[in-house]
């Protein structure tokens, strides 16, 4: 395979232990070249670990990094063809910002006049030109995470590792950073691995999202597959909300078991007994900007929630009405679940030397 057509990352049986805590578990994925793709989990998943793995900050207990071709996992960071962009921004506080955005031409022996140059244009494509004189105490957390961004592009790194970039800012200023997030990675071309816990946030950058728990990869796909087609419970819970039967209930409602799950915005809801549906009461409803979120209680048993868009602010049900919800058999998802890690030391244990090891979940 040429390098035109490998992957710009490729991690292979990743495991990265901490004494007794195992942090990444088997871990296999090939991130594509000039894509922007998000390791998404809630803390302790394993995803910043991987990312740490990715930049050589940690070193892996077994398996491999490679970037575009090359096995890099016992080389150092400053080795490697990507540079890290952190949540605290990690400026040095004496310098400059354009000392700042200059600091690694300067470690790579760029002379004066050509760092001072490309540090400047860095600074402009942030939209900083006027700030280099400054330093970062007098600048709003958005201009300091511009600096930051301006710091690792101007490396001109092959790949951008991005570790939870947007997390200290407030809501309005992180929405205006995700958009020009994407607009910069659009512009360089360059890979971004953007490390998140926020859900919003993943499905509103990533070309691919990655879902992690418990230092496993739980599914991988773009992000509307990952929304409208999650495979497990966790990723149907964990990104967005959805309603959950176990086997029983899906036997008893769908005629069927397993595990599955309806996103609330794919059920309806509909006043009165008469008709076809599930009939409950509705328990709660809660208005919620562009949407209301009516809970029901089901004579089944059930609590579900449904959602519904309310250009009016009003709910088509009150709290106390007799309704009956509906679906579309093609919006239930039918889920797995993913092996455990008891099942998987049993079957290591058992398993003899021409058995398959278990599978690991990939891009």
């Amino acid at each position: 395979m040429t390098e035109a057509h490998l992957p710009a990352i490729r991690l292979r049986g990743l495991r990265r232990e901490f004494g007794a805590v195992t942090a990444v578990d088997g871990v296999d994925l090939d991130i594509a070249e000039g894509e922007f793709f998000s390791m998404l989990g809630p803390s302790g998943s394993g995803k910043t670990t991987v990312l740490r793995l990715i930049a050589g900050f940690e070193t892996p207990t077994a398996g491999a990094v490679e970037l575009f071709g090359k096995d890099v996992s016992g080389d150092a960071p400053y080795d490697r063809p990507v540079n890290t962009v952190f949540q605290d921004y990690a400026l040095f506080p004496h310098m400059s910002v354009l000392e700042n955005v200059a600091y690694g031409l300067r470690v790579r022996g760029v002379g004066r006049a050509e760092r001072t140059r490309r540090a400047t244009e860095a600074l402009e494509r942030m939209r900083l030109a006027d700030y280099g004189a400054r330093r970062p105490s007098q600048l709003s957390g958005g201009q300091r995470q511009r600096v930051a961004l301006a710091r690792a592009i101007v490396v001109e790194p092959r790949a951008l590792l991005l570790d939870e970039p947007l997390g200290a800012l407030d809501l309005k200023l992180r929405e205006q950073m995700q958009v020009e997030l994407k607009q910069l990675q659009r512009d360089l071309g360059i890979t971004f691995v953007f490390v998140t816990h926020d859900q919003d946030e993943a499905l509103t950058l990533s070309d691919r999202i990655a879902v992690f728990d418990a230092g496993r990869i739980q599914q991988v796909g773009p992000a509307a597959e990952v929304y409208e087609r999650p495979a497990t419970p966790f990723v149907a819970t964990f990104v967005g909300t959805s309603n959950l039967f176990d086997d029983t209930q899906s036997r008893a409602l769908l005629g069927h078991g397993g595990i599955h799950a309806i996103r609330p915005e794919k059920l309806q809801i509909h006043r009165g007994q008469a008709g076809d549906g599930l009939p409950g009461t509705v328990a709660e409803v809660i208005y919620a900007g562009a949407s209301v979120r009516c809970v029901v209680d089901t004579d089944a048993g059930m609590r579900l929630t449904v959602l519904e868009q309310s250009s009016s602010g009003h709910a088509s049900v009150a709290r106390g009405d007799r309704v009956r919800i509906a679906w579309a058999d093609a919006d239930m998802r039918d889920l797995v679940e993913p092996e455990t890690a008891q099942q998987r030391d049993a079957g290591d244990a058992t398993a003899g030397p021409e058995s398959p090891t278990p599978a690991t979940a990939s891009a």
